[in-house]
């Protein structure tokens, strides 16, 4: 999969259903690869959240950032259905975008 410069919103949990974090970036490997790495100071290095358990590809960045706003918003059953719909096992999917 060519995920690069393409916009996506991803989701990274510490473990199975434990915290998660909703970001969006124009670059997937790119960004998870500094979210495994610990190069990005916040919230996703505080609480360890690391593994990568859902994403979607947006064909605008526009379209990626209203999508993460929706998301946040979201209730937390929510959020866990989406990321079970996509990743029953709470895989770390980031072998499968590099």
């Amino acid at each position: 999969m060519n995920s690069r410069k393409q916009p996506a919103v991803y989701i990274l949990s510490s473990k199975r259903n434990g915290t998660i974090y909703i970001g969006v970036t124009s670059d997937l490997v790119k960004r998870i690869y500094e979210h495994k790495n610990k190069l990005v100071h916040g919230f996703s290095y505080t609480y360890a959240v690391r593994r990568l358990v859902y994403y979607e590809l947006h064909e605008s960045m526009e379209s990626a950032i209203h999508r993460e706003k929706c998301l946040k918003k979201w209730n937390r059953v929510w959020k866990l259905n989406l990321i079970e719909g996509m990743n029953p096992e709470w895989r770390d999917l980031y072998d499968e975008i590099i």
